[in-house]
């Protein structure tokens, strides 16, 4: 699977689009929004450069894109304001896969210059917002270039299926499941850390190369609390995948040979991650829980409905590609009734970590 060339989040304004089914994801940035607010003020105080080079790694498309962009701003320009400061410029790059809808993003351009106009009055900093279509995994920008960098639900996307999860003869080790399950061998856990680390410590290096020393970088990213915990939701997706399999709707030898591009880290690992690359002071480290339908007090069909479209918004350019456009609909009903069953006898929530990182003066690039 070439992750690069397929990963994306359903495009477009319809039903089952990422831009209609990312309340999810805007909950998180809300939640994780203390932590950003807090590192750059720090950074502002201890930089207060003229233009702000700002950078949002797996910007997506939808109404979430702009509004992270929109709370950094706040953030600076409050701040400024506070101190009697010149506002400064800003210059916001949104970056994702080749792929993404950015067309979507740019036609939310003129109202978002329009409000910014509005609100921020005649002294406020001109700001200019462009698209840089690339994976994260690599260098996207020029040495010494950012000052803040933010991704959120992002980085746990891995830059490839992990080697590894087929013998020698070439027969899958992690028959019967999609991701990291609870019948999957020793070997599938090792073989998707062992991806993670070498993304994660990727996206760091590069990152360390971009940012001016004392940038700031905030990343959200789903977790898990214990490395051995398995993921039920992925598991809910591959039951059904198997159901069809067993109705011979899907062949069972694409089942077998597909797996998730997903990695949910603990915080330990994370840590231990960030320390052992070495450019980042780990400035803050938290976590936070949100539930699978982010309103717990919904009636069961309302939450599983929920789970399910946004699910299928972000993994259907995946799916699609593997098994056909022509099975998702029945997919995604199959699997909101299992969503159901699940979350009418356990209470389901997904960890998310976030850590706040400045660039040291000790890594000279």
């Amino acid at each position: 699977m070439e992750v690069e060339n397929i990963l994306h989040m359903k495009k477009g304004d319809g039903q089952n689009s990422y831009a209609n089914n990312s309340l999810l994801q805007k909950s998180v940035v809300t939640k994780a929004k203390p932590v950003l607010q807090e590192s750059i003020r720090e950074m502002y105080h201890a930089l207060k450069p003229d233009c702000l080079m700002i950078a949002d790694f797996g910007c997506s498309s939808g109404p979430n894109s702009l509004l992270v962009v929109s709370e950094i701003i706040d953030i600076i320009d409050n701040e400024r304001q506070r101190m009697n400061e010149k506002s400064p410029k800003y210059s916001v790059f949104m970056n994702d896969l080749p792929g993404n809808d950015f067309n979507a993003i740019f036609k939310m351009l003129p109202s978002f210059y329009q409000g910014l106009k509005q609100d921020k009055g005649s002294d406020f900093g001109a700001c200019f917002i462009s698209g840089t279509p690339k994976s994260f995994y690599g260098r996207v920008f020029p040495d010494h270039f950012l000052h803040i960098v933010h991704s959120s639900y992002s980085v746990h996307w891995l830059s490839q299926v992990p080697k590894g999860l087929e013998s020698k003869s070439e027969e899958a080790l992690n028959k019967g499941n999609i991701y990291i399950g609870n019948t999957s061998p020793q070997e599938i856990s090792k073989a998707y850390y062992a991806q993670f680390k070498r993304d994660f410590v990727l996206f760091l290096r590069s990152r360390a190369q971009e940012m001016v020393h004392d940038g700031c970088m905030v990343l959200t990213l789903q977790g898990r609390f214990q490395s051995n915990d398995p993921g039920s939701l992925w598991d809910l997706l591959g039951s059904t995948l198997n159901d069809m399999v067993l109705e011979g709707i899907i062949e069972e030898e694409k089942l077998d040979k597909f797996n998730m591009p997903f990695y949910a880290p603990t915080i330990q690992e994370v840590s231990k991650l960030v320390g052992a690359e070495g450019s980042f002071y780990l400035n803050k480290l938290k976590s936070f829980t949100v539930d699978w339908s982010v309103d717990s007090s919904q009636n069961l069909e309302n939450r599983a409905n929920f789970v399910a479209k946004s699910i299928r918004a972000v993994t259907e350019s995946l799916l699609d590609t593997t098994f056909g456009a022509a099975i998702m609909d029945d997919l995604f009903y199959r699997f909101k009734i299992k969503v159901k069953k699940h979350l009418s006898c356990k209470e389901s929530q997904y960890l998310n970590i976030v850590v706040s990182l400045i660039k040291t003066r000790a890594n000279l690039y």
